[in-house]
């Protein structure tokens, strides 16, 4: 089994405007949940932590729980709540 496993992380609304692009690459722990990502999220960007309840997390575009556990190769997305207008 390997080490690491690398994750492709799209960023949209306000987690794109933090890290200034729409995508980042990270490796994980084999067997790590995917709520891992937005605790990596909020740990660079302390200020995002008011959106950690409101987020929703998205596997190979299907919306799963926090639980989830990541695979090599997975494309993550967090979803913000957006406002139309």
């Amino acid at each position: 089994m390997a080490d690491q496993i690398t994750v492709t992380v799209k960023l949209f609304a306000i987690y794109q405007e933090a890290y200034g692009q729409p995508e980042l690459q990270w490796s994980f722990p084999p067997q790590t949940p995917v709520s891992a990502v937005l605790d990596r999220v909020l740990a660079d960007h302390p200020t995002l932590d008011p959106w950690r309840d409101r987020t929703r997390l998205g596997v190979n575009l299907k919306f799963v729980s926090a639980d989830t556990r990541l695979q090599d190769g997975d494309e993550v997305v967090l979803i913000p709540p957006v406002s139309g207008g």
